[in-house]
Order: C-alpha cells, then structure tokens, then sequence
C-alpha cells in the first residue's frame, strides 16, 4: 500500500473540487437533509480519507433528517454541520497535499516496499529515489538502507502472564511484535528520506548505508532516530 504518495486515480479529483462550491453543496444538503447534491462532485474518488468523511457527514444528515423532537433537531443539525466542516477540511487537506506532490518534478520516494518473509531482530529498510535540481536535468537514481537492531527483552515492570503461552504462540507473538516493528521503521525511514529532498537536500549526499539512532530513554525508535542528516 503507497504510504507517502498519492496513486494516480486519486491525483485529479481533488483539484477539480472548487472550495465555494463544496461549501455551497453543504448548504443545500443541510437544507435538503440528504446528501444527494455532492454526487456530482465525485468526493469518492478523492482517496480514503475524503471517503470517510463523506460517508460520516451522509449519517449525520441522516440521523439529522430524522429528527423530531426540537431539542433533538438542534443537536442533530449542529452535529451535521460539524461534519460538513470535517469534509471541507478533508477536502482542502487533499489538495495541500496535491499541491506538495508536485514536488515530483524534483524528486519522487520509492514507497511501496514489501516486508520480508520472516523477521529477525536485525531488521532493515531499503528506500530507492531518484532526484534532479530541475525539471530540465535528467534524473539521479539512489537508494538508501536502514538498519536497526529491535531490542528484544522483556519488561520486567509488567506482572508475567497467569498462563505461559505454548512455544508456537510464543514465535507467533514475536513475529508479530517484529513487524510492528518494521513496519515503523519502514514508515520512518520513507518520511525521513522525503523530508531530506523537501527541504532542499542533494540526493547525491545522502548515505548508502545509517544505522537508526535508538531513543535513548526507550531504546526503541522515535521521530528522528532515521533522519541521516542530523
């Protein structure tokens, strides 16, 4: 699944959402108390997140729509305005971040990295990119793999388990536990190399090679444990 760049289906829709127009919609759609005007706008096919929020302010339309009671009717419509608010803002949301990917003139981020089959408690993430100072020069191609060694020992703050799990739960938990904790780090390593190119690095300085700096209370990962610059 892409994690920090929009797939191409979704690239369009956003931008052909006009700000007024949507708070128009959502006016007329609280007058009517259904949702049937924003059909035209296609919100559906803004990605997920603008999904989610269409399908909330559809049920806060319709639980306001049945309303009777007066005091009930406040609430109900309150609540659908609050919804109305939460989808303009996924909306604008959506096209800041269409705005940001057009950063892909300069550089574009490799996300979609599959997990390994079996994980060990040396892990890694490889990222590969390509980047140019303009759009008039001719790409560069890199990558960069990260390493961390997941620490594994138990927290004797916690009360032990009543009954100790059989050996093939005990492996399955551990696996589970490993992926977790790949899948932050992978997170990790995907944002910290984007946040070096967005802020204007040269892709030709970044190291084939890091070692993820662990948290030096938890020993485990935090916010800047991947980013290589620092």
């Amino acid at each position: 699944m892409s994690e920090i760049n929009i797939p191409r289906a979704e690239q369009e829709a956003p931008r052909a959402v006009q700000h007024d127009v949507l708070n128009q919609f959502i006016d007329q759609c609280l007058r009517e108390e259904q949702s049937s005007a924003l059909r035209s706008l296609r919100l559906d096919n803004c990605g997920p997140y603008v999904a989610s929020q269409v399908r909330a302010f559809e049920k806060a339309l319709d639980t306001y729509g049945r309303a009777k009671a007066e005091k009930k009717r406040a609430e109900t419509r309150y609540d659908a305005l609050s919804a109305g608010r939460d989808l303009v803002n996924a909306v604008l949301l959506m096209k800041q971040r269409m705005a940001t990917e057009e950063e892909g003139q300069r550089f574009h981020v490799d996300d979609l990295i599959m997990p390994p089959h079996r994980f060990g408690e040396r892990m890694s993430v490889r990222v590969s990119y390509r980047w140019r100072p303009s759009a008039a020069n001719p790409w560069a191609y890199g990558d960069i793999t990260i390493f961390h060694d997941v620490n594994m020992r138990p927290d004797y703050t916690l009360p032990p388990p009543k009954r100790k799990p059989s050996a093939a739960r005990q492996v399955q938990e551990r696996q589970e536990a490993l992926y977790r904790e790949w899948e932050h780090l992978k997170s990790l390593a995907l944002h910290s190399v984007r946040d070096f190119f967005r802020n204007g690095g040269n892709g030709a300085e970044i190291p084939k090679v890091f070692q993820v700096k662990p948290d030096t209370h938890t020993r485990g990962l935090n916010n800047f444990s991947a980013k290589f610059w620092l």
